[in-house]
């Protein structure tokens, strides 16, 4: 007998998803509790009663019965998008409750920010932030970097059967998906691991240096999500350690690579890693921005020791591809030349499939092969071309689907500079914002720059931003679709 299809959207088997995910949520409140507990800090009370509204209005959701466990494609985009705005309203608690003096918009953009791995932050100083909420911010950035789906797929199985592949596509970067394992809550299960493993090393690697245990947690977690948070007012300036750059350099690095293929890369497939086509492309990009910089520094002869034209250019080029946006405070002093690549490395990101943001590679590589076939048909009309990539042709929806992604990822910055600017940011600010929070970044130039803060932003302007990353981070379709008519009819 022919299944009937079903034309309503399955609202309750949402709800029970997102219900088990504030339940995950909660959980992962509990080290920021201990924390705060460890360190004398008032917060750790209130991070138990931030855990218990979580978990209430978890159990809450979960207690719901669906008639169908059943979800499509339309139930798979509308949960990756409520997943990630839900989480942030209920991630938002600390920020308000534990004696950070933030209203509701800084305290749901802060977490967004941190959820997106965005790191634009509207905190005006770290020095009296307490131990709680500076562990809760990377760890919220953690959790949003390989993906919140991506971890409910390798935590709760039952998905598998109730559109997981549909909930995969929908969180994942890239411009295709390629399973692991046969089923995808296996698959989700493989990258995680990566993903914790990776974590585990950082850390232990950090806290071998000169920073306390403490930190190397949370620079550990901020580094490997590409997210950018730190625990000093300074970042960066205060961790001079050659030691504690070279281990940033290696692990932002690795957050920018596709975790599929660092899984392949640990068991035992190195050729494969290192045939990929867009690695080496994210590899050569690396160090060829790295040079012009050294170039640059020499040039304008800003240079004072060796780190300045090696270590530094190096760091501030594997920061910027990966969405990192960990930067020298005196790298807006190097000329206009890196403000350009800044902006072209912003816009770039790194490889598909990892915890960075931007464009990504894999699209570019694309879309200059797309170009270059292009000339060579007008040299010969007749020739037939194929955009290939790691050897395999592009299908024809693909391609056109990568194309469309470039221009509207583009028209967004647009649309976003153009807002904010009319709200009052200065131009150059405005767009500059707009294309940091499309592409997870987190900088800021002038007046939200190095001497700067995003508190400057009108409060609708930080609503309107913190879309913007939401946006950038489920890559465009996912998001925007939702705003179309279409969507929502039977």
């Amino acid at each position: 007998m022919e299944k009937k299809k079903r034309t309503y959207i399955n609202f309750r088997m949402l709800l029970r998803v997102i219900g088990w995910l504030l339940v995950i949520e909660a959980f992962f409140m509990l080290a920021p509790t201990i924390v705060g507990f460890v360190y004398g800090e008032h917060s750790g009370l209130k991070f138990l009663i931030c855990m218990g509204i979580t978990i209430g209005a978890g159990v809450g959701m979960v207690s719901l019965k669906p008639k169908s466990k059943e979800m499509g494609k339309r139930e798979a985009i509308m949960l990756t998008g409520l997943t990630w705005v839900i989480l942030s309203a209920f991630g938002m608690l600390p920020f308000l409750f534990c004696g950070t003096h933030m209203s509701v918009t800084d305290a749901f953009f802060e977490t967004m920010s941190g959820f997106t791995t965005t790191g634009a932050s509207v905190l005006e100083s770290l020095t009296d932030v307490p131990h709680s909420i500076l562990l809760w911010r990377c760890v919220v950035q953690w959790i949003g970097g390989l993906g919140i789906i991506l971890f409910t797929l390798a935590v709760l199985p039952m998905l598998n059967y109730s559109g997981g592949m549909q909930l995969f596509n929908a969180e994942v970067t890239g411009i295709t998906h390629d399973k692991l394992r046969p089923r995808v809550s296996f698959t989700a299960q493989s990258l995680w691991g990566v993903y914790l493993v990776l974590t585990v090393i950082c850390i232990v690697l950090l806290s071998f240096s000169e920073l306390s245990l403490f930190d190397a947690i949370c620079y550990g977690l901020s580094t490997i999500s590409t997210g950018g948070f730190a625990t000093q007012d300074d970042s960066i300036s205060d961790l001079g350690n050659l030691y504690i750059k070279i281990v940033l350099i290696v692990f932002m690095f690795m957050g920018g690579v596709n975790f599929s293929l660092l899984y392949k890369l640990v068991t035992g497939k190195i050729k494969e890693f290192f045939r990929n086509e867009v690695i080496r492309w994210y590899i050569i990009l690396i160090i060829l921005f790295a040079v012009i910089l050294a170039i640059n520094v020499l040039a304008t002869g800003l240079m004072e020791n060796i780190e300045d034209v090696t270590i530094d250019p190096l760091f501030q080029t594997v920061s910027l591809f990966s969405s990192t946006g960990l930067v020298e405070p005196d790298f807006y002093d190097w000329g206009a030349l890196p403000v350009v690549l800044l902006v072209i490395m912003m816009l770039m990101g790194a490889c598909a499939g990892s915890t960075s943001g931007g464009a990504k590679i894999d699209r570019f590589v694309v879309l200059f092969k797309f170009i270059k076939n292009e000339f060579h048909k007008l040299m010969r009309p007749n020739a037939i071309t194929t955009v290939t990539l790691n050897g395999k042709g592009t299908p024809s929806p693909i391609l056109m689907k990568t194309l469309a992604f470039l221009f509207l990822y583009i028209f967004v910055i647009i649309i976003g500079g153009t807002f904010l600017v009319i709200i009052g940011l200065p131009l150059r600010d405005g767009f500059f914002v707009a294309l940091s929070a499309v592409s997870n970044t987190g900088l800021g130039t002038d007046i939200t720059g190095i001497n700067g803060n995003f508190a400057l932003i009108p409060d609708v302007g930080k609503w309107f931003v913190s879309l913007l990353m939401l946006v950038g981070r489920l890559e465009l379709f996912t998001i925007l679709i939702l705003f179309f008519p279409s969507f929502w009819r039977k």
